[in-house]
């Protein structure tokens, strides 16, 4: 189970910083149990990667570097220290076989998908108010 720690990095810090290209490829590798997608370490061999190494690659800021992407993403884009980041332990902890963690990982991932493609509502001020 993803620590409260966790789910409140990933809302304050991960998610705002992700672009909608690394979230798809997150959720792409998640329901297809990649093993693109490695934990332990950031980055074995180019295209195999973590979290934050996937969203690296799929940002304009960082997404030209190769080994040590998902280190600057984590630093220079959200702000985090990847010694330090509770999703990155928690990852690196749960296992490759930790279906619960990466379920709930999945479940963040895809509700943030949903929330980003829903039409935004725009307040408009009746011309009554507008004399105000």
């Amino acid at each position: 189970m993803l620590s409260q720690e966790t789910v409140r990095e990933l809302r304050s810090s991960w998610l705002p910083n992700v672009t909608d290209a690394g979230l798809d490829r997150l959720i792409d590798l998640l329901e297809k149990n990649s093993p693109l997608l490695i934990q332990g370490c950031f980055t074995k061999a180019v295209p195999m990667g973590c979290l934050a190494t996937h969203i690296a690659w799929n940002h304009p800021s960082t997404a030209h570097l190769t080994f040590d992407a998902g280190i600057s993403w984590m630093n220079r884009v959200a702000g985090l220290n990847p010694a330090t980041s509770h999703v990155i332990r928690d990852w690196d902890c749960s296992g490759p076989y930790n279906l619960e963690t990466r379920g709930e990982l999945l479940g963040l991932f895809r509700e943030e998908r949903q929330r980003r493609r829903r039409p935004q509502k725009v307040e408009r001020r009746s011309p009554a108010l507008a004399k105000v």
